[in-house]
């Protein structure tokens, strides 16, 4: 076996590099906050739009000032969702505003005042029947500059003299913008002209095309943090559970992902913590509170038995969370933790507000879920997918898999971040017998 030569070995890294920052970043500019490494982006830009082509169904379009990797998407609700610099999603009014202002910037002039982009942004709002009046001015303004501020970060707009936030100013402040009129028409991904409205634009994103099962499930494993079976077709899961130690091997080899493979499906882990935008364990209080809450669900839901159903085992993929436990353990937490760990004063006073910011943070971290029909039900299938499986095999059956006792489930890979461990294992010489044995992680 010939070993590689340190050029191949140093190309690899690169190359690597350069994928794991268009998986994380699918917009680079060469003056953006990733410049560095938009030379690299360059060098191998043919290497790279093969691979994305031939693993993802991804198209790369490398420029000489942007590489813009287009994100096929994953369907409704599974989008990767904007935030403003607090750390507040955004809104379907400031998503109508970036929308609208990208409507608008196609066609620009390369340098325009503020105050004219915000008319042309009101006159497009009117053309297309859409209503900018929030709760009052002063939160228009503020749901605009959030928009505008996001498309300065992606290099949309350069802020040439002045600031976009001046729009939020009482007396109307003024800036001069210059603007990116190619960047601002690669912005989109999905096919705009094929689309009937926003919810055919969504579904035609995350066709998969020809690829089918293959490229859809190869996009689910980089683009979420778990793969569950029983969220799979019966092709989707074939396919997975034939080719994944394969897929693994090539993940590792494109991006430095390593696979975890359970009976349950199968979790793409990046030991940099660096492709992902979503961490768990992390900083703040809704991260804390929902590391706390997770460790006593998981020690308080324990599955009875639970097992690879090619070994005669039940296969569980989500059980249960009984109305009203999350509220109580939350509170308990608050009581425990929070008061003397300087939790957000907030959350302390209103602890609804905190049970619904973990459990959407836990939800994006697919350890929980709401209860609803799933792909293996049908659930978001484009038209004309195909989802038959040869008819000489036979496909791990996902019925029950996940409870659906009431509105909240909590899901296999939750088990990860339990404080105890049990581990089975045969004792010398008595290979029918199980010892039982708890670990401390």
């Amino acid at each position: 076996m010939t070993l590689p030569s340190a050029h191949d070995v140093a190309l690899a890294a690169e190359r690597r590099s350069a994928a794991r920052l268009l998986l994380v970043h699918p917009l680079v500019t060469a003056t953006g906050p990733h410049s560095d490494l938009f030379p690299l982006i360059r060098r191998h830009a043919d290497w790279l739009a093969k691979r994305f082509q031939q693993v993802l169904g991804y198209q790369l379009l490398v420029d000489t000032s942007y590489a813009r990797l287009f994100k096929a998407g994953l369907g409704a609700g599974a989008g990767h969702r904007l935030e403003r610099s607090t750390g507040t999603p955004f809104t379907p009014r400031t998503y109508a505003c970036l929308a609208l202002a990208l409507s608008v910037l196609v066609t620009a002039p390369e340098q325009l005042l503020l105050s004219r982009l915000v008319a042309d942004i009101k006159a497009a709002a009117a053309d297309a029947g859409v209503e900018l009046e929030g709760t009052g001015r002063a939160a228009e303004k503020r749901t605009l500059a959030a928009a505008l501020r996001q498309l300065v970060d992606w290099g949309v707009l350069i802020e040439t003299e002045g600031s976009v936030n001046a729009v939020t100013q009482e007396d109307g402040g003024e800036a001069l913008i210059t603007i990116d009129r190619e960047i601002a028409r690669a912005v989109v991904a999905g096919p705009l002209a094929q689309s009937r409205d926003g919810t055919d634009l969504v579904r035609r994103a995350a066709d998969p095309g020809f690829g089918g099962p293959r490229t859809y499930v190869r996009r689910m494993l980089v683009e979420t943090p778990a793969v569950y079976l029983d969220d799979l077709t019966d092709a989707e899961r074939d396919w997975l559970r034939t080719r994944q130690r394969r897929e693994a091997q090539a993940f590792s080899e494109l991006l430095g992902l390593e696979a975890e493979i359970r009976a349950e499906g199968v979790v793409l882990v990046d030991a940099e913590e660096e492709v992902t935008d979503v961490h768990l364990p992390g900083t703040g209080t809704v991260a804390q509170a929902a590391l706390l809450l997770l460790e006593q669900l998981v020690e308080r839901l324990r599955p009875d038995s639970p097992g690879h159903p090619a070994t005669g085992g039940r296969l569980v993929i989500g059980v249960a969370v009984p109305d009203g436990m999350v509220d109580e353990l939350l509170a308990e937490l608050v009581e425990e933790y929070g008061r003397r760990s300087n939790w957000q004063r907030g959350y302390l006073e209103d602890q609804s507000a905190l049970r619904d910011a973990v459990l959407d943070l836990l939800s994006r971290m697919r350890l929980v879920a709401r209860v609803s029909r799933l792909r293996s039900q049908g659930q978001g299938l484009p038209e004309g997918y195909d989802e038959k499986v040869p008819e000489d095999r036979s496909v791990t059956d996902v019925t029950g898999a996940r409870e659906e006792e009431t509105g909240l489930v909590l899901l296999a890979a939750a088990a990860r971040y339990a404080t105890q461990v049990t581990v089975r294992k045969a004792a010398r010489g008595r290979p029918e017998t199980d010892v039982q044995q708890e670990l401390p992680l």
